[in-house]
């Protein structure tokens, strides 16, 4: 809101610009309450902080992917749908995260002579059916994002409407933030993850040196 006083009046503009910044700052605490609520979750589960945290920046990564897809379809993002997407993708993005570290955990109980290089490479191969989910997930979603609505009753295609419009930011934003935080899943985690392998063996044997 912007006043202007003086002695007598004051006067006050309102109205749609109001009612979205209102709605801004919900979704931003309701996706920060969200992340937090994961991450309580996550350490009990794990009982680790930093395959949690692996977990969580992938979150980062998928809203990359949002704007990102946005921009480059030069779709103005709407505060209600883009968020909602991104609230949406969080649950999506982690779940998958967590199968693939989870994965990860159980190889290196079952197979324990394993080097850190072959458990994550058989643990991607085992996750890529992780790839067919997003397929399914964006080829529902391609006609919405790309302006076009199907009327499967009256076999009728609808493009440009007013309500397709207000539904494409939400489909831009399902599809590019999905496809990027999966490539980056099957990338950047399991790079993160054997940072973190690599950086915990070196400190077990730091410390081991010491002890000795």
């Amino acid at each position: 809101d912007t006043d202007f006083e003086d002695s007598r009046m004051e006067v006050r503009f309102g109205g749609l610009t109001q009612q979205g910044d209102e709605a801004t700052n919900f979704l931003l605490l309701a996706m920060v309450g969200a992340l937090f609520l994961m991450f309580i979750i996550l350490v009990t589960q794990f009982n680790s902080i930093s395959q949690p945290i692996i977990i969580l920046m992938s979150v980062i990564f998928s809203t990359s992917g949002v704007f990102l897809g946005l921009t480059i379809s030069q779709v103005e993002p709407s505060t209600i749908m883009t968020g909602t997407a991104i609230v949406g993708l969080a649950g999506i993005v982690v779940n998958n995260n967590i199968v693939l570290i989870d994965t990860y955990n159980r190889l290196k109980i079952d197979f324990p002579d394993k080097n850190i290089e072959e458990l994550i490479t058989e643990t991607c191969m085992s996750r890529l059916r992780l790839l067919l989910t997003t397929i399914t997930t964006i080829f529902g979603l391609i006609f919405l994002a790309s302006g076009y609505s199907i009327d499967l009753l009256n076999q009728t295609v609808y493009e440009g409407t007013s309500t397709v419009k207000w539904y494409q930011a939400f489909g831009i934003s399902i599809c590019w933030g999905l496809g990027f935080s999966t490539v980056i899943t099957l990338i950047a985690t399991p790079a993160l993850l054997m940072i973190l392998e690599k950086f915990t063996n070196w400190s077990k044997n730091l410390r081991g040196g010491y002890s000795g």
